[in-house]
């Protein structure tokens, strides 16, 4: 136990547990896709795969990038499923979901005791988590290519490791929201949309 421990209430720890694994989750994401897209950071001339990992996740924020246009969170989310954008896709996906999660958890790494998180925006990260996801799988170029490789195209050997990492962040978002929303005796509005029209939800 540390000294700064003496503040958190167990909710506190908790919350810092869920956004520890999400964003160890997310790290992993990001390797998975540029094993499977290593053409994303040779085209960006980085030095390796890791080396993005860490840029990304190894700070306490993630860090603008010029490449992204100034884009962050589920705006630069979008621009990885542009067909149009030229740029490293993986980067764009992923340090735009990892900015979008931290700004549900109000860009905090540590938690106090009168330190409070809004459900909704919890809940809303979880949804947009759903959309991404959703958007890896489906979203191709004008070829007819999936913008971005994921889970096993037909032939080759069948592989859900993305839907399993994108179910566990969902499911960490989604109970965080609903302790929190105990907690504060806040209500979440709940939202129903179809994957295939469904829009990213404000944060």
């Amino acid at each position: 136990m540390h000294f700064s421990d003496l503040g958190k209430t167990d909710v506190d720890q908790l919350t810092e547990i869920h956004l520890q694994r999400a964003r160890d989750h997310l790290a992993t994401l990001m390797r998975k896709l540029y094993r499977r897209n290593p053409a994303q950071w040779r085209s960006a001339r980085r030095p390796s795969a890791e080396f993005m990992v860490q840029h990304v996740f190894g700070g306490p924020r993630v860090p603008e990038f010029a490449e992204l246009e100034g884009r962050r969170g589920v705006d630069a989310v979008r621009l990885a499923f542009d067909d149009g954008y030229r740029g490293d896709r993986v980067l764009a996906l992923m340090a735009g979901l990892a900015a979008m999660l931290d700004k549900a958890y109000g860009d905090k790494r540590e938690f106090f005791l009168f330190d409070t998180l809004d459900p909704q925006k919890l809940y809303n990260s979880a949804r947009n988590l759903e959309i991404a996801a959703w958007q890896l799988r489906t979203k191709k170029a004008a070829s007819g290519q999936p913008l971005l490789l994921s889970n096993s195209l037909p032939g080759e050997e069948v592989n859900l490791s993305f839907e399993r990492l994108f179910g566990k962040l969902i499911s960490l978002q989604d109970t965080l929201a609903l302790v929190v929303a105990g907690r504060t005796n806040r209500a979440i509005r709940t939202v129903v949309q179809r994957m295939a029209s469904a829009v990213f939800l404000p944060l």
